[in-house]
């Protein structure tokens, strides 16, 4: 593994751009980037959402634009420029020894940075640049529309997504076990009774350790605006289940949480899946599951309720709403419709993503910047 390591690290230390095979990758790259507008409206919903959310990130057409007009003699002057202020990031796992994994770092620092020649120079603290995510208000909803890119397909898609906290082991509990309770009636009442649209969910997601919870339908049943209400109405009415359920059903969905926690990795990879989103967060809580589970037993039955009161609970006072819908070519009138009708209060119309995203605070990064962190056996 030494040798592979080596000749990998060489190599890019090393590199140079061949025009044949740069010609190649910009094509691959350019149908990829030309596709989305062909991807399913759920997905293009879910893309919308994280690019409001991402304080840096750029749209697709963005991309494709710079891309075309690209060159393998701008990638050759690009690259000194690129690697002249370079972060090293390292993660070892596997049957190796705690000393093995600090001399292959100390090995790629030395081929990177200390090799005679080398355009490979540190960044500097300031130039450090996190992901950071834009923080939603409280009691107020916003709400994104558009058309579906792909103006032949009737599919109708919405993501209402409900930002709750950054990265805390109480707040995280409660999100996931308020999951594990009412994904399955979710989809038993808008998927089979209400038979909305044949893809629906409802998950917690986690965006660079920004905590929430979302819902997904995707149909040609109703449209967007419509699928949005019918979500509202899901918590509503998910409100008895909520407060009436008794000691023991409590019991057994802490303790399924709980077990889902415990349960070991299946393999290599996904162990490191795991250690790595942690390094990639700035969180370093490689003990978190174990963290967690201690706080799910101290959890009480009345704690749960009062975060979903204060959370999730439609008009809760720390609700933060965002819903991204897409209107599919079958109901382009309802679109035309609601881009006519004046806002309910309480809700807020993005009409430009970006001054939107410029517009908001930002929660705070985990990752202060450069640091190493002590190897553990």
């Amino acid at each position: 593994m030494r040798l592979l390591i080596d000749a990998i690290m060489m190599q890019i230390a090393q590199f140079e751009v061949k025009a044949n095979r740069f010609s190649v990758f910009k094509e691959t790259y350019l149908k990829e980037y030309e596709n989305i507008k062909f991807s399913q409206p759920y997905s293009q919903a879910s893309y919308y959402l994280s690019l409001m959310l991402y304080d840096q990130s750029w749209p697709s057409n963005e991309n494709l634009e710079a891309l075309s007009a690209l060159n393998a003699d701008h990638l050759s002057k690009f690259i000194p420029n690129l690697l002249s202020r370079t972060l090293l990031e390292c993660f070892v796992a596997g049957n190796i020894e705690a000393k093995e994994a600090e001399k292959i770092i100390t090995d790629i620092e030395e081929i990177l940075f200390k090799t005679p020649n080398s355009v490979f120079k540190p960044l500097f603290p300031s130039q450090y640049l996190p992901v950071r995510v834009a923080m939603l208000e409280s009691s107020l909803k916003f709400l994104y529309r558009m058309k579906g890119m792909n103006l032949k397909d009737e599919n109708s898609a919405i993501v209402q997504y409900i930002q709750i906290h950054q990265d805390d082991p109480l707040l995280n509990v409660q999100l996931q076990l308020f999951s594990l309770i009412a994904s399955q009636p979710a989809f038993n009442q808008l998927r089979s009774v209400e038979q909305l649209g044949y893809r629906t969910s409802l998950s917690s997601r986690s965006d660079a350790g920004v905590r929430g919870l979302e819902v997904i339908i995707q149909s040609t049943v109703k449209d967007p605006d419509n699928l949005d209400a019918r979500i509202d109405a899901f918590f509503a009415s998910f409100e008895r289940t909520i407060y009436e359920l008794d000691d023991k059903e409590y019991k057994r969905n802490v303790k399924a949480l709980i077990d889902s926690k415990l349960e070991k990795f299946k393999n290599l990879w996904e162990e490191s899946g795991y250690e790595w989103a942690e390094i990639i967060n700035g969180t370093y809580k490689f003990d978190r599951f174990e963290s967690e589970v201690e706080v799910l037993r101290e959890l009480k039955k009345e704690e749960f309720i009062d975060f979903f009161n204060q959370y999730i609970k439609v008009n809760a006072p720390k609700r933060k709403t965002l819903s991204v819908q897409v209107f599919g070519n079958k109901h382009l009138t309802e679109y035309e419709r609601v881009c006519g009708e004046s806002d309910t209060p309480q809700t807020y119309r993005i009409e430009d993503i970006f001054r939107f995203r410029r517009s908001r605070p930002l929660f705070g990064s985990r990752r202060g910047g450069p640091c190493q962190i002590a190897v553990q056996s």
